[in-house]
């Protein structure tokens, strides 16, 4: 048997291109190398570009009744005490900021909507070929670890910054941003009181800060220039080193959301991205094989875009599969690659320039010990540059071809 669409990675790429597919006709197997859904990471914030992805792909009303949305933040310098407040609404009104989403929450409402045999966890891939097919082309061939072999007509590789399939590709490796980010959710079960902004520190080579997300929730990251290497995994020496370390000098407000932790979310992990002129000039796609998300690609999280440009990318793959689908009448090698090559020049240059942007962002944030950027930072970057930034993230990926339309 021979698969339409085989996904590999159960996460939010995985499940929202899953889902994409599904809604022009097409039924996807998702293989997940996990026993359930990956949940890493506590929270993402969401902003205008993923909440228009997440229309097309149905669900955005599942997570707006719950969410709400946050247009303005503060910024307080840790070395002189300045505080500096920003808006998010600078350039495109009053809808210009995100909401901040439980990671599980946008993972169950895309999982809902995929029939309960399209994901398949504990798949391990060892190795992935490909072989002749009918006579006339070849066809992807996924190998697991318990030995089983899986084919497929179209392979997507939603993997993440490790991915199989992007390394099968011959795509660059990532590479150490110089920083590493711990990032948690707060839990205050009587309601921490706080309103709904961002609240944001920045020093010499660090950044912090916290946005809530409910009435009881409060998720927070403290990113530093810190080696990738050896960083704790223990999640009580992670809250503990956080406190008495690296972030004892900050804020009490900060720290007290910082004890307020539910350890199980805690993690420090290295910001790692893919060099922006590697994802432009690089192998995003091989015939009837191509990557999204993180697998192509991987960027710091200084602009917030990492979950939005997945949402993005998986409209647009699935609007570019579904039509070459619903046009031609099925999936054939030919077409289908050609429907693969038509996402990949849409989707390429759009993320080169969010990993640029995001990589400049997270050096101006940080200051370092440049006087000269660290002025910049102080006295244009919040109070010019992030309405600018606003009207960067306000991009529609568009839709997904209509079945009833097309026939």
């Amino acid at each position: 048997m021979v698969e339409d669409v085989v996904i590999v990675g159960a996460g939010i790429g995985g499940l929202a291109t899953a889902l994409a597919l599904k809604k022009v006709g097409i039924k996807a197997l998702v293989l997940e190398r996990s026993d359930g859904l990956r949940a890493t990471g506590a929270a993402l914030s969401l902003f205008p570009n993923a909440w228009l992805a997440l229309d097309a792909l149905g669900i955005s009303h599942k997570l707006t009744s719950i969410y709400s949305l946050c247009n303005k933040g503060y910024v307080t310098n840790l070395n002189t005490g300045a505080i500096q407040p920003f808006s998010y609404s600078g350039a495109t009104g009053d809808g210009g900021g995100p909401r901040t989403v439980h990671r599980k929450a946008l993972l169950k409402a895309l999982a809902e909507e995929l029939p309960t045999d399209s994901i398949r966890f504990s798949c391990k891939i060892t190795a992935i070929d490909t072989q002749e097919h009918e006579g006339s082309s070849s066809i992807p061939v996924v190998h697991l670890e318990d030995g089983s072999v899986i084919k497929a007509k179209v392979l997507l590789g939603c993997d993440g910054v490790h991915s199989v399939v992007a390394n099968w590709l011959g795509l660059a490796e990532t590479v150490h941003s110089g920083r590493s980010a711990v990032r948690g959710m707060a839990v205050f079960p009587q309601g921490h009181g706080l309103k709904l902004e961002v609240r944001q520190f920045v020093g010499t080579g660090i950044r912090a800060g916290f946005i809530p997300l409910t009435d009881t929730d409060i998720y927070w990251f403290f990113t530093c220039a810190l080696p990738g290497e050896n960083l704790p995994a223990d999640p009580k020496v992670i809250q503990r080193e956080l406190l008495e370390k690296y972030a004892k000098d900050m804020p009490e407000l900060y720290l007290d959301v910082v004890k307020h932790s539910d350890l199980s979310t805690l993690s420090w992990a290295p910001l790692m991205f893919r060099l922006p002129w590697k994802v432009a000039f690089g192998n995003l796609s091989r015939q009837i094989i191509t990557v999204a998300g993180d697998a192509m690609h991987p960027m710091t999280p200084d602009l917030g875009q990492g979950g939005c440009s997945t949402l993005e990318d998986a409209v647009v793959l699935g609007r570019h599969i579904g039509t070459s689908f619903i046009q031609n009448g099925g999936i054939f090698p030919k077409e289908m690659a050609k429907a693969i090559e038509n996402y990949v020049e849409e989707r390429k240059w759009r993320a080169t320039w969010l990993i640029t942007g995001s990589y400049l962002s997270g050096l101006v944030q940080h200051g370092g010990s440049l006087w000269g950027l660290k002025f910049f930072r102080d006295t244009i970057f919040y109070k010019f540059v992030v309405p600018k930034l606003v009207g960067f993230v306000d991009y529609d990926c568009g839709k997904l071809p209509s079945i009833d339309k097309m026939e």
